[in-house]
């Protein structure tokens, strides 16, 4: 009575999955190994094959348009147009060059900005002339009833700007 107990301890514990039980509804065992393999091979095997067959057609294709001496049979007769807008720069180095070559050339001369309502636009160091001349810079007697600003210090974001905390740097 031993030897049995000892013989049913030493079997497998894989030996209850060897079967499905009735009523189951998923699998008990191990997958087959071998249908997986040779899923793989002929996976593939048929992706050689295909490369191999796109590459004689392609090849095929570009001797046909080399005889037409067209190399593109869609766009026979069509001339050639611009992609729809808007499109890349060519040049953006130069385009850049070109806008700022045009804003200087507003900050440096005189010029109408709306004619109908009497705006104009003058040199910029003309501007900051008569902008001293006219005594507009003058800086503004602190008020005592205001609070003293202290350098460094900016509102805090979590009051909303009542406290004031260091700067981050």
């Amino acid at each position: 009575m031993a030897h049995e107990d000892v013989a049913a301890h030493h079997a497998s514990a894989d030996d209850e999955y060897r079967e499905t039980p009735p009523g189951s509804t998923y699998e008990h065992t191990d997958a087959e190994v071998w249908p997986i393999v040779k899923f793989m091979v002929w996976l593939a095997a048929s992706a050689v094959i295909i490369h191999i067959g796109l590459g004689f057609v392609y090849e095929l294709m570009i001797r046909q348009a080399m005889e037409l001496e067209q190399p593109y049979p869609l766009a026979a007769g069509r001339e050639e147009q611009l992609p729809p807008a808007p499109r890349l720069q060519q040049f953006p180095a130069n385009e850049l060059y070109q806008v700022r070559m045009g804003e200087q050339s507003l900050l440096d001369r005189y010029g109408w900005m709306n004619r109908d309502t009497g705006i104009v636009h003058i040199p910029i160091d003309e501007a900051m002339r008569l902008t001293i001349a006219r005594g507009m810079l003058q800086s503004a007697t602190p008020d005592p009833a205001q609070p003293a600003t202290v350098p460094g210090l900016i509102p805090a974001d979590s009051s909303a700007g009542r406290t004031m905390e260091r700067r981050r740097q």
